[in-house]
Formats: structure tokens, sequence, C-alpha cells
């Protein structure tokens, strides 16, 4: 399989629906229909929890489990507050980003259909220098063009619609994704091409392979919690962002030195399981894919924490994609990279054998 070859014209397509279609944490079924769309050809079987999480399943009879995993949700704003004159106030669904928002277009999804609305913000010429408000949570608010909360009211909007970016996917000098929400759903992309490798190249496992989009994420791994318990594996290879940290205004000494277009991340902490990480990182020199290292403290911050922790332990691995801009409407992360991590994981998927405790002592 070479290097470049591995993202064809109609799965990038899909990648490009897939990211314009709006998956807010606790509303992601219409991404997730997507999702399962174009992954059922490549599987054996599928199922969906009471919220959300779609699994598609490869060899459903196997009892050794293999799980790779991304999530769907992205992060987005719960109307919270209307006041007499029509302005909205918001709550963060997940971590959105205040600073972004004065003069973005949103979206209010309602019953009555979607609603286009503005983030307002003073005019230049009203605020005084030096002594300019920050965007704030509490300072922000939307405009859409009603006279008054009765009228805001009128259109279909009420405390608890949720509130997205209309953002499009676009690609920049014909090798970088640029868009709202690769976070994460440049993950559930991967892991389903990965499923769609091992159907084209008749790759047959010695286990049952659990092809997992989890839901919620952004808002604690809630997702990654239920649907761990229900599938109890064996293995979770997850995969999610990581920042790219060459862009201006980041410091490697905190953040560390990971860069965009030099390949997927491995990570390495308390809950990522060194027997199968040195398998991921054996796999990466073996078949000459590039990859970088990052370390995390107490927790990766994604669901390989709540895969590692569930059950009575699960052996468990985090690859990562470096992003640029994270929780922006601009979020950005490398084709080369994207490519990468999918032949990590499906290389790596290749050299698990059934049975594998992973056990540091036997």
């Amino acid at each position: 399989m070479a290097k470049n070859n591995i993202i064809t014209k109609n799965s990038e397509k899909f990648l490009e629906n897939y990211l314009n279609n709006p998956s807010p944490t606790g509303f992601e079924s219409e991404g997730q229909k997507l999702w399962l769309d174009y992954t059922k050809p490549y599987i054996d079987d599928y199922f969906v929890d009471t919220y959300g999480t779609a699994v598609g399943v490869i060899n459903p009879e196997a009892d050794y489990k293999v799980v790779i995993e991304a999530h769907a949700d992205e992060i987005s704003w719960f109307v919270h507050y209307i006041n007499p004159q029509g302005y909205i106030y918001l709550r963060r669904n997940g971590g959105s980003d205040h600073q972004i928002a004065p003069s973005k277009r949103v979206v209010i999804h309602t019953k009555k259909g979607p609603v286009t609305g503005v983030f307002g913000w003073p005019a230049i010429h009203t605020r005084k220098p030096g002594k300019e408000e920050t965007p704030q949570v509490k300072n922000i608010f939307l405009d859409v063009g009603a006279k008054d909360n009765k009228e805001v009211e009128k259109m279909g909007i009420h405390v608890g619609c949720v509130v997205t970016y209309p953002d499009k996917f676009i690609k920049l000098n014909k090798k970088w994704y640029v868009g709202r929400a690769l976070d994460n759903r440049a993950g559930g992309f991967m892991i389903a091409e990965v499923a769609r490798l091992l159907k084209e190249n008749e790759v047959k496992l010695p286990f049952g392979l659990y092809i997992t989009n989890s839901v919620q994420e952004e808002i604690g791994l809630r997702g990654a919690q239920m649907i761990a318990e229900r599938i109890q594996p064996d293995v979770a290879i997850v995969t999610d962002v990581c920042h790219c940290t060459h862009t201006p205004m980041i410091n490697k000494i905190e953040q560390g030195d990971t860069a965009a277009g030099k390949g997927p991340a491995v990570t390495y902490g308390p809950a990522v399981q060194n027997n199968l990480l040195q398998r991921i990182i054996d796999t990466a020199e073996k078949n000459k894919i590039d990859f970088q290292r990052m370390a995390a403290s107490r927790s990766t911050g994604t669901d390989t924490d709540a895969f590692a922790y569930s059950n009575k332990g699960v052996a468990s691995a985090l690859i990562s994609l470096p992003l640029r801009y994270m929780h922006t409407t601009v979020e950005m992360v490398h084709k080369d990279d994207v490519e990468g991590c999918i032949k990590l994981i499906f290389e790596t998927l290749k050299n698990i054998k059934k049975g594998e405790d992973f056990k540091y002592m036997k």
C-alpha cells in the first residue's frame, strides 16, 4: 500500500459531507447516520446504543474483541437566556471558545427548522482604547433580527436550543483539510477508512473488531464510558486529535513538540498500556510510517482513559492526529498525517493475535 493512495476521491467526499453536517454533543444522530451509511459495506454487523454511539462490527461471533475508536460529537452552544430586547445569551456545550465568537454566523436548531443568527459585538468606534472588554461567555450574545423576546419565541427559539457554526470544509494548498469539527470527525473518518482497507485488501482478522464512533466525548468521555461497558473489549486503540505546536503563540515547553505534517503522535501516560504502545511503535518502524511522541500527565483527556479504566482494565493506546487551531471553525490537519494514522491503525491490527493479554508480568 503506497503512502499517498489511501484516501480516494469517494472517501474524501464522504469526509466533506461528514464534516459539513452538524453533530453537536448530545445531538449526534444525523452525523452517525452518515457515518454508518459509509461504513456498512465494510462491516458484518452494527449496533447503536441508547445515547447514539455507533459501532460497526467485523467478526461479531469472536470472543476476543478489539476496539478502534473515535468520537463523533463537536462543541456547540445552548440557548440559555433570551432578554426582553430579543438578544440571546448562551451556555457552552463542551469546550466552545468564547474568544472566536464575535462576528461569527451561527445556526440555531429548532423544531421549526434552522434559524440563522450572528454573534454581535460593539463596533470598534464605540469602544474605549485600553478599557475594552474581552469576549466572555457572560457578555457574548446572539442577534437573530428580532425586536423582542416574543418575536424570538415565534421563530421557534427557546432555552435549550442547540447552536452550531455553519462553516464548511475546504482544502488549503491541496494538502490541508480545514473545517470545524475535525476534532474529532477526522477520527471517525479514519476508523471508517480502516474498515474499508480491511475489506478491500481481504484481510482476515483472528478477532472481533469493533469500529466505534462514540458520542459525548467533549463533555467528559461519557459515550466511551457507556460503550466500553457494553462491548467489554480486550484491547482498545483510540484515535483523537492533539495540538500542532508549531504555530505562533504556543509554548513548546508547556505543550510539547508535535507538528502537523510529520506523522501521527503516540502518547505515553499511565492510561496507555506500554506493551500495546510498543506494538504500535514497532509497527510504525517496520512499515516506515512517520510518527511523533507526546507525553500525558494524569490522564490523556481522551476516550483512551474511559476504555483503559473500564471493566477490569482494558489494554488501551492512543494515536493522535496533530491539529492546528483546536476548537475553532478553522481546525486544520495535514492529509499525509490522516493517511499515516489510517495506515498505522490498519497495520497494527494485522499484528495483534487472538488471545493476547498484553500483561506486564505473566
